[in-house]
């Protein structure tokens, strides 16, 4: 049903020439969190070891699917997926890349468990076949449209040189450099956490030769810090521009500024277990009841949240008020959900109506290093909530500390970043919508205890229906169900910039999933 030609990597993206001897310095934001890269499902991880490890499929610009190490892909049957693989592609120490290294790497992901697991990948997976060295067939659970989707970050890793890994050793193994071996177009070179990764030109890249001999991804989690790097020439260029400096940095002839739409979407997620950690009385007294479990408690936050001001003032005009988990231009975007108008005085009504006159004491956890704007956007909200009598407390922390104490059940809530990095918008709604399920892989995101029958069977329907028209149509269905639950109340999706220094580098494009590939940077002339 579906096949894509081999395609020319675009223009661009891999690049010769006289600038070939460069070393592209990139200020980031995150970087890896393992050289594993199965370890977590965290954008930033797999952004930078997409240059070491190749994924199946791959995702363009405007998350469109395009052929990875697959060259192309086509229905078998209902629940059997064939996808044939590109001759001659080695791996980093000269040995071939074959059918058996890919599914090596899916029974590796399926087996690997953490904070963002992975595995979401991988969950419709009841079945790997090796038909010959350059063809592989997978049997899922029932028809699975979008697994080609989900492959984009299926990471292929060499299965002789993880051989014997356990979840225990595989970090230690991987940082070392030892078990690192990919077929990207870059080698790994060294990481340093929390500073600085660093990879080398893979000069048999089954892509052709990079352009950059070497790729400097350090790290800079202080906005104002990027921002200094570029203008001292100590980076080639930043990503996650801040958005006050944007017009300045536009100005300045040495620079130039890409600016994009994204994917990401702000939302504050309400903790729907019968008791919650970080809600209390104004006086500090336990309450009888988690109070987002009542809908009129939720809709008031919801009406409490004015988005406009958010976007134009805490985002400093990056941002773009939401209705909805999905972003349009996303399969299954639902146009009909309205952006909810802010009303201070319902929203008091609403908490008077649920038992909470006066209001009520709440921890606002807030990621303060992820995506451009996040710390504003959780302190601006903590104020907006204080005038409905919701007493708050800003917690704005780093995700590498927040993410895991979600996965903990040690927060109320949590106001961060979701991107639909696969362009379907079941890829949201099965891993956080859906009732957390292990027997059937579904939930996996759902940290809040939230479960709804009637939204459970619809994503369930979306998971197997091959029909594009009527699995769209489902998953509108579900995203108006799911948003008018509130238990997850979308704010704004998130623009943001690049910028770097005209003599050294130019940016081809913007992504909307804000990644950043080295490939997609080009030498200055000069």
């Amino acid at each position: 049903m579906r096949s894509l030609a081999l395609a020319t990597v675009a223009a661009g993206a891999i690049l010769t020439g006289a600038a070939t001897a460069q070393t592209l310095t990139m200020g980031v934001i995150a970087g890896p969190e393992s050289i594993d890269p199965h370890f977590t499902a965290t954008g930033t991880h797999a952004e930078s070891l997409a240059h070491v490890f190749d994924t199946l499929t791959r995702s363009g610009d405007r998350l469109q699917i395009e052929p990875g190490i697959a060259e192309s892909w086509s229905v078998v049957n209902p629940t059997t997926w064939e996808f044939r693989l590109r001759r001659g592609v080695k791996f980093h120490d000269g040995s071939d890349m074959t059918a058996e290294d890919v599914a090596a790497s899916i029974r590796r992901m399926q087996m690997l468990s953490g904070p963002n697991p992975t595995s979401i990948y991988v969950r419709r997976v009841r079945e790997i076949q090796v038909v010959d060295p350059h063809t592989l067939r997978v049997v899922t659970d029932g028809p699975a449209p979008t697994l080609p989707n989900d492959f984009i970050r299926l990471f292929v890793v060499s299965a002789r040189a993880t051989a014997g890994l356990t979840p225990e050793n595989s970090n230690e193994a991987f940082n070392s450099g030892r078990v690192a071996i990919g077929t990207g177009p870059y080698r790994f070179g060294s990481w340093t956490p929390r500073e600085q990764f660093t990879v080398e030109r893979n000069d048999a890249y089954w892509g052709g030769r990079p352009a950059w001999a070497r790729h400097v991804r350090r790290e800079i989690s202080n906005p104002a810090a990027r921002v200094a790097q570029l203008r001292t020439g100590q980076v080639d260029m930043i990503v996650r521009v801040p958005a006050a400096d944007v017009p300045t940095l536009e100005r300045d002839r040495a620079i130039s500024v890409v600016k994009a739409e994204t994917v990401y979407v702000f939302n504050l997620a309400l903790d729907q277990r019968e008791t919650t950690p970080q809600v209390t009385a104004r006086d500090g007294a336990r309450l009888a009841a988690n109070p987002y479990r009542d809908a009129r408690v939720r809709e008031a936050i919801d009406l409490a949240i004015d988005r406009r001001a958010l976007a134009e003032v805490a985002m400093e005009g990056m941002g773009t008020p939401v209705s909805q988990m999905v972003t349009p231009g996303i399969f299954g975007f639902n146009p009909a959900i309205q952006i909810p108008t802010p009303d201070v005085a319902r929203a008091r009504q609403l908490l008077t109506e649920a038992g909470y006159p006066n209001g009520f004491r709440m921890v606002l956890n807030f990621t303060n290093n992820r995506l451009p704007g996040d710390n504003g956007v959780g302190t601006s909200m903590a104020q907006m909530l204080a005038r409905i009598g919701i007493e708050v407390q800003a917690a704005g922390q780093p995700a590498a500390v927040i993410f895991p104490a979600r996965a903990r059940g040690e927060l109320s809530n949590i106001m961060a970043g979701w991107g639909t990095l696969t362009g379907e918008a079941n890829y949201y709604y099965a891993a956080n919508a859906h009732t957390n399920n292990r027997e059937l892989r579904l939930g996996a995101f759902n940290w809040n205890g939230f479960s709804n029958p009637d939204i459970d069977r619809l994503i369930q329907e979306a998971n197997v229906e091959l029909d594009d028209k009527k699995r769209e149509e489902i998953l509108q269905r579900v995203g108006a169900l799911f948003t008018a639950q509130r238990v997850v109340i979308p704010i704004a999706a998130v623009g943001s910039a690049w910028a770097m220094r005209r003599d050294r580098a130019t940016l081809r494009v913007g992504r909307s999933d804000e990644e950043t590939y080295a490939w997609d940077v080009t030498p200055a002339t000069r």
